[in-house]
């Protein structure tokens, strides 16, 4: 039996470097690791070092809270708990992360669950050991199942002080929505320093404000969605000011058997692997947490149910990459988008 691993990270924004600094603002870029991932954050500062001392222990304190990867951190002790965990009055990393998944749950109707842990772990995806999945047990699918569902499977007081698995075999995820949470939190750590030029990039999770150093917008560029393409191939430049962007996708994180694909979006009313014809969705918002949730909604939603979704609210847009005939990549995007969309066509 063969079967193949991609574990290449799945980054969905690079930013665009200038070609040349033309002012001379004192731009200063800081990096480390976070998340299971990289974080870069550039900035017009006066003391890089101080700053990334900032950034790092914010960074740690967060993960200690809500990261599945780390066995104690809260959510990990919660995890593992056989009935549920008194959360600590401190712990504002995971009361946020909890209340902002439990908001795009109901939003969503369901289409973001933060309880599809146990499904992740079983395809392999999650904390426990990378494997692929060579035959799929449909029975122990059907018992993990019992344990997904927000609803169903989560109770807990209004003041978050305990919260309880009505369920046994609950676990959470906020892998979807912290890194967008990272990206707020040192956005806003910014503006208190009173630094108004900054780009924010965990993961591929984007936050921009200001002026770059070429003393114009910040460019994203949103990579193109296809399994062979480059690390560095790009579909679509966007300038951002004052906005995050966060995209989500199945082309990078996968694995094959037997030449069937496994992604790492797992739909949580099947709690099998969603693969359709939406290969990447991007939003813009002005959280990135937000965004970071959405985007990833929207890939268990698919192309149709996404759009419809992005195109009601008037607080965010979104732009979709689509699996056409014969492998053509097709664009479907919010009509906030459109001016982007008219400047590159006359370049």
């Amino acid at each position: 039996m063969r079967y193949a691993w991609v574990l290449c990270l799945f980054t969905s924004i690079l930013s665009c470097e200038p070609d040349s600094i033309t002012t001379q603002r004192a731009y200063q870029t800081m990096e480390g690791e976070t998340m299971g991932t990289y974080y870069r954050v550039t900035c017009d500062c006066d003391n890089p070092d101080l700053l990334k001392s900032s950034l790092d222990s914010m960074l740690v304190a967060i993960n200690a809270e809500v990261s599945t990867y780390i066995p104690d951190a809260l959510i990990s002790r919660f995890n593992q708990s056989e009935s549920g965990l008194e959360i600590p009055y401190s712990a504002l990393h995971f009361r946020e992360n909890f209340l902002l998944a439990e908001s795009i749950y109901r939003e969503t109707e369901g289409n973001f669950d933060p309880t599809v842990m146990p499904l992740v772990n079983y395809w392999g995806f999650g904390y426990t050991e990378k494997r692929a999945v060579t035959a799929v047990d449909s029975n122990k699918i059907t018992s993990l199942m019992t344990a997904v569902g927000f609803e169903k499977a989560i109770r807990y007081e209004e003041s978050l002080s305990n919260i309880s698995k009505s369920v046994p075999g609950v676990q959470l995820d906020f892998s979807a929505c912290a890194k967008g949470y990272a990206v707020d939190l040192i956005g806003k750590l910014m503006q208190n320093r009173g630094i108004d030029n900054y780009f924010v990039d965990i993961g591929g999770e984007v936050r921009a404000r200001g002026i770059s150093p070429r003393g114009d917008a910040w460019n994203v560029g949103i990579q193109t969605p296809r399994e062979d393409a480059a690390m560095g191939e790009i579909q679509l430049i966007v300038p951002l000011n004052d906005i995050s962007v966060a995209t989500s996708g199945n082309y990078r994180n996968f694995y094959e058997v037997e030449g069937r694909k496994y992604s790492h979006t797992i739909n949580p009313f099947t709690g099998f692997p969603e693969r359709s014809t939406l290969l990447s969705a991007s939003v813009f918002h002005e959280s990135c947490a937000i965004a970071d949730a959405f985007a990833t909604a929207f890939m268990v939603m698919g192309a149709e149910k996404a759009y419809a979704f992005a195109s009601g609210r008037t607080d965010m847009d979104a732009y979709f990459i689509i699996a056409g005939a014969d492998g053509v990549l097709e664009e479907k995007y919010t009509s906030g988008l459109a001016a982007y969309f008219a400047e590159q066509t006359k370049n």
